[in-house]
């Protein structure tokens, strides 16, 4: 029997060939993609070498300055007084490195160039020739103690002691450290104690209040200084509005003067102390600690924060006014009344058609 022709039986299968659109399209693309591949390696190269080349310095040695603030206004003190040329790499590199949330405040000197990952860590280490203090009004003594412990350039003298035993070293004769520091920038040298910035920092507050307090107004109701501290410590949480501090004091005084309690939320918060979360609510008004002025009459027993200067004057040189209550107008400034009436009738125009009350709101 004759034998069957494989080559007939199984043909051979025979690939097209490319068409000349996909041969030209595969071109593209691996150009493409090499082209991306050396933008990428360019890039890099790039960004090697603005981090690590030296900065073009303005001059050699250079003396800055730096406040505290976020990364862009650092960016900007460093390029207008001559040490960075970009912000804006100086704002990349400081996020992706982490380093802009831990750049410290102070006056700094560079005697060679450094590159901009050396700067980073010159700004981020404190290697500075004198530190710069902030202590904003309004701010309260846990917060500035905390500001003062987390800082390394200087040396902690006060570490372990207690509020009693600060107070004794710095010779102060107050119940607690609120109040008793007045806010501004402060400059101390590197290595410099703890206690000789707040030394400076409470002689400059009692020399602004016995100023203040040598200005007081003839028939004004408080009796002493501490008096005036603590109530200039309440117009200074009140109000950020200049205008209005005097009448926020004359508030505090004609109610005061009426036996009516002042009623006023931050002494509220203030006396919550780390209980506080961002909001009050009916129960914390109606929950008794000694600085609750909505369930104690009279002024709170200290300070509540550190007052600037214009609430120390509005405390002891208080508007002439009949008002007893205020709200927030929701632009920053305040709307006052001398009735109830007047006053629901405000609250119900600025607060109640924008949110609802969760509590009474301030007097």
């Amino acid at each position: 029997m004759p034998r069957p022709d494989k080559s007939k039986a199984r043909p051979k299968l025979v690939k097209q060939a490319p068409t000349p659109k996909a041969s030209t399209t595969g071109r593209l693309l691996g150009v493409l993609l090499l082209l991306v591949l050396l933008a990428g390696i360019m890039g890099g190269i790039w960004i090697y070498n603005a981090v690590s080349q030296p900065l073009p310095l303005r001059t050699v040695p250079l003396d800055f300055e730096l406040g505290p603030g976020s990364v862009r206004r650092v960016a900007d003190q460093l390029e207008q007084q001559g040490v960075i040329d970009s912000p804006l790499l100086f704002r990349a590199v400081s996020r992706v490195t982490g380093a802009e949330r831990h750049i410290i405040a102070g006056s700094y000197t560079l005697t060679t160039a450094p590159s901009l990952l050396q700067l980073l860590k010159k700004l981020t280490d404190g290697d500075v020739t004198s530190v710069s203090f902030t202590l904003i009004e309004g701010a309260n003594w846990r917060a500035f103690r905390k500001l003062l412990d987390d800082n390394p350039a200087i040396r902690h003298d006060s570490a372990g002691m207690t509020d009693a035993q600060l107070l004794a070293a710095l010779k102060i004769d107050a119940p607690t450290p609120e109040g008793m520091f007045f806010p501004d920038t402060y400059h101390v040298d590197r290595g410099s104690s703890d206690l000789k910035l707040l030394a400076h920092a409470h002689d400059r507050m009692q020399k602004k209040l016995d100023a203040a307090w040598a200005q007081r107004a003839p028939d004004l109701l408080l009796k002493t200084p501490y008096e005036a501290l603590i109530l200039a410590s309440l117009v200074e949480k009140e109000t950020g509005h200049a205008p209005d501090r005097p009448l926020v004091a004359s508030v505090f005084l004609n109610r005061l003067k009426a036996g009516m309690r002042l009623q006023t939320d931050p002494t509220v918060i203030y006396g919550m102390g780390e209980r506080y979360t961002g909001a009050l609510h009916k129960v914390d008004l109606e929950t008794d600690t000694v600085y609750n002025t909505y369930t104690r009459a009279g002024l709170p027993p200290t300070p509540i924060a550190f007052p600037g200067q214009a609430s120390l004057l509005a405390a002891v040189q208080p508007a002439t006014s009949r008002a007893l209550y205020f709200v927030s107008r929701g632009d920053g400034s305040s709307q006052f009344s001398e009735s109830l009436n007047q006053h629901n009738a405000a609250v119900r125009k600025y607060i109640l058609q924008t949110a609802p009350v969760s509590g009474a709101s301030a007097p």
